[in-house]
């Protein structure tokens, strides 16, 4: 009763551990010289591990075919995830937004509890082994060949996660297996990523991180982005939560058509923003407009406000128009970027795309092509937004697939 885990990431290793508590004799592969190594650059190197909400909330952030995941979320929850990291040795912390992080603040302390549950469990962890193919008979996954030769088994879970940050192993090549075993592969996007613009004024904000503003995104009439929080820009565009959660719900394909704008004001209406300008303006006396807006932008956006304003900058500021406050104020109400495309795999979270799910059984999470092989974390065609809901989806479809691999040869249910 043999499984085969290939990866050793999030869902691998929650794989590769339930399969073997399950009763199977699990190894599970990994081309690395270690397992967790995306898990280790997760959340800035602290690892935001799950979100503490309730599966339904969780499927509430989940952007592609939440329904998919139904089974999976239910099998194994944020709770069911916090008491198996704990019961292997690592304390949990919960921070905003619900999101939960080790008390220690160090991925690697993730990483470990997932490895002691593995070693606790009995899986075999080959380092430093690549899988070049796939052994199917008779549509039925029994082994795989690798660099140090061919490996047989009942079973095979496929967890090699997406395309984003492939310097952690994560480089795609996983599809190359799924497409030998007879599946589809959807269209392979950056998601939760940052954005490339093309503004004259982007070297003066650079380092600019802005608060409570509002960023939206349109195509024609059609508004299809429009969140409140943080983002800040770069030397190549925007990035922050804002944008990444942006970036994750626009088609990249349609990026650089958008209409993107920010308001920089959200809490004030085009008449409230009059009012205050006209305050602002009266109480700055004879001072030049140029020095006029220290009370309603950051230092680093004034002289670009000024600028795009098209006003006089040696304009005394209490002789601003009405014209010219309207043009003012709707340029706080829409400050217009220049978005040209999204950055690469390399600074992506996730993967947007994934092996179809027409194709595999949500309630075992195995293949409807190739029996006996089972897929898991980023490989699927789903993903969430940020706040630890992409980590859950691994773990949760990890720990299905281990399960039910392990049951469909003969094992039990731990």
């Amino acid at each position: 009763m043999n499984i085969i885990v290939i990866g050793g990431g999030a869902a691998g290793m929650m794989a590769a551990a339930q399969a073997a508590m399950c009763g199977a004799s699990v190894t599970l592969i990994e081309k690395n010289e270690k397992t967790g190594k995306k898990i280790y650059i997760t959340g800035k190197g602290r690892c935001n591990v799950t979100n503490d909400c309730s599966e339904a909330e969780l499927l509430e952030n989940v952007v592609r075919n939440p329904r998919f995941l139904y089974s999976a979320v239910n099998s194994f929850n944020s709770e069911d995830l916090k008491n198996y990291i704990e019961a292997n040795g690592v304390p949990l912390k919960v921070e905003r937004g619900n999101r939960v992080f080790p008390v220690s603040d160090k991925s690697s302390d993730i990483i470990k509890a997932l490895n002691r549950g593995m070693e606790n469990a009995g899986v075999k962890v080959l380092l430093n082994t690549e899988v070049k193919r796939l052994i199917i008979d008779n549509c039925s996954a029994c082994g795989v060949l690798t660099s140090r030769g061919e490996m047989r088994a009942d079973a095979v879970i496929l967890t090699t996660g997406g395309c984003s940050y492939p310097q952690t192993g994560s480089d795609g090549k996983g599809f190359e297996l799924a497409r030998q075993a007879g599946h589809t592969v959807t269209k392979l996007t950056p998601a939760l990523v940052p954005i490339n613009t093309s503004d004259s004024f982007l070297p003066e904000l650079q380092g600019l991180s802005l608060k409570n503003v509002r960023l939206c995104a349109q195509k024609g009439k059609k508004l299809l982005f429009s969140q409140q929080g943080e983002m800040l820009f770069t030397h190549f565009g925007i990035s922050g939560p804002l944008v990444l959660t942006m970036s994750s719900t626009v088609p990249c394909e349609l990026i650089s058509e958008l209409d993107v704008y920010i308001d920089l004001k959200p809490a004030l209406s085009m008449e409230q923003l009059d009012s205050r300008i006209i305050k602002d303006m009266l109480s700055c006396g004879n001072k030049r407009f140029k020095n006029s807006l220290t009370g309603l932008a950051p230092s680093a956006l004034q002289g670009v406000l000024v600028s795009l304003s098209g006003i006089d900058p040696n304009k005394r500021a209490d002789q601003l128009s009405r014209e010219e406050r309207t043009r003012l104020a709707s340029l706080f109400k829409h400050f217009t970027l220049n978005v040209s495309s999204f950055r690469g795999f390399n600074e992506a979270i996730i993967t947007r795309g994934g092996v179809e799910l027409k194709e595999i059984n949500s309630s075992t999470m195995e293949s409807k092509i190739t029996k006996g092989l089972y897929f898991a974390g980023e490989m699927l065609d789903t993903d969430a937004f940020t706040g630890g809901f992409n980590l859950q989806i691994a773990f949760s479809t990890g720990y299905l697939a281990g399960v039910s691999a392990a049951q469909s040869i003969g094992g039990y249910n731990g």
